[in-house]
């Protein structure tokens, strides 16, 4: 099908619990990557695929995407939305969609960064002879997302994280082209366990009606995880990164780094690579961010040093403060995971104190307070004041 004829539907209504407290008041596909919001990306990858029609799934604070994004007209795009409330699921998300797109759709995650060549392929693949495509990709973990079972370019099976050993290498990449049939599928599906209704369930309900994979070997940048943030914008810096604002003497700024409008870099202070200074922030006379994020409005005191850091949009990171980084053990949702490369957060309007520290894993909640001096482990609740 040509991507001219298609509407591209962005699935963008999700809450994202697991990257708290970046989401405790902005969606997911708002946290900004390389200082744009992840949707933004999104929107790019879409419109240099050719598609101008988009429909974008909202529901969790709605608004700031609505008036970010607007009616597209920043990308060439001809942007509608559809609310999905409450959230029960990707399929149940598409099907809201129903009634603004007419022929072929295909389907993206307003979360996940991949290149234009995702959706073009899947696009290219969606012929007379079949009723959808899945593009897959070969991940790190497929047992960490869906895995996809492959008999040559026919579609043999889709499952959501498998128990045990994983039946294939390849993972669904979340971008799927469809017929205008699925939405009579999608509203006769079954609900899965815990009641939510999954775009791979809809896949399997059609396995037989000829579903293709298209195979995409590009970028496919997902973040889960406070600590994908870091990892996700060090592979956006590389050879796209942008040195704005203002630098004052001695300051430097890494050609993998992002510095955004109005952000100041203090006098001999390092933004090292893989960081990114939002707008309007500030980053004190020799301070150090090592693959550091501070979100607009920031301020970073003189001669802190950050290292695999989340700062907060209007946090304020005391002068002296340190965050060593390292490998952390976090728990998430009641899931551990070791070894990850997460040195701390401070949350929206939250302040870490002169000279206070935060161990390897450490989230101060939003509008948190730690003392001047005090050293904080583990989680800090939302508002609470931490004392040395």
């Amino acid at each position: 099908m040509n991507t001219s004829d298609t509407t591209a539907v962005v699935l963008a209504a999700g809450e994202g619990q697991r990257l708290s407290p970046l989401t405790n008041r902005r969606p997911k596909p708002m946290v900004p990557v390389g200082n744009q919001p992840l949707i933004a990306h999104v929107l790019e990858a879409i419109a240099a695929a050719g598609v101008e029609r988009v429909v974008v799934v909202v529901g969790y604070e709605r608004t700031r995407i609505q008036t970010y994004v607007g009616d597209g007209d920043d990308w060439g795009l001809d942007v509608t939305y559809a609310v999905q409330e409450p959230q029960l699921g990707t399929a149940h998300a598409l099907l809201q969609a129903r009634e603004q797109t007419s022929g072929p759709v295909v389907v993206t995650d307003g979360d996940r960064i991949v290149d234009p060549d995702a959706i073009t392929g899947a696009t290219r693949r969606l012929t007379r002879e079949t009723e959808a495509v899945v593009t897959v990709a070969r991940g790190p973990d497929p047992g960490e997302y869906g895995v996809v079972t492959l008999d040559g370019d026919r579609v043999s099976g889709i499952v959501e994280k498998p128990p045990g050993e994983p039946p294939s290498e390849w993972i669904n990449a979340g971008v799927y082209a469809f017929r205008s049939s699925i939405f009579d599928v999608l509203e006769a599906l079954d609900p899965a366990p815990g009641g939510e209704y999954r775009l791979p369930d809809a896949v399997s309900a059609i396995l037989d009606d000829r579903v293709v994979a298209y195979r995409y070997d590009g970028r496919w940048l997902d973040v889960s995880y406070l600590w994908d943030l870091l990892a996700v914008t060090d592979a956006v810096g590389a050879g796209a990164a942008e040195a704005g604002g203002t630098q004052r003497a001695g300051a430097q700024v890494s050609t993998a780094a992002h510095v955004g409008p109005g952000a100041t870099v203090g006098v001999s202070a390092v933004v090292g690579g893989g960081s990114a200074v939002g707008a309007n922030a500030h980053v004190g006379a020799n301070a150090t961010l090592d693959r550091t994020v501070v979100l607009p409005d920031a301020t970073v005191g003189p001669g802190a040093v950050l290292k695999d850091c989340i700062v907060g949009a209007n946090a304020t990171v005391g002068p002296n403060a340190t965050v060593p980084g390292g490998e952390a053990t976090v728990i998430v949702d009641d899931e551990l995971h070791r070894g990850v490369p997460f040195g701390g957060a401070v949350g929206d309007n939250a302040h870490l104190g002169g000279g206070a520290i935060l161990e390897a894993g450490a989230v101060v909640g939003d509008s948190a307070t730690v003392a001047p001096g005090a050293t904080v482990d583990g989680r800090v609740a939302p508002g609470v004041e931490v004392v040395r």
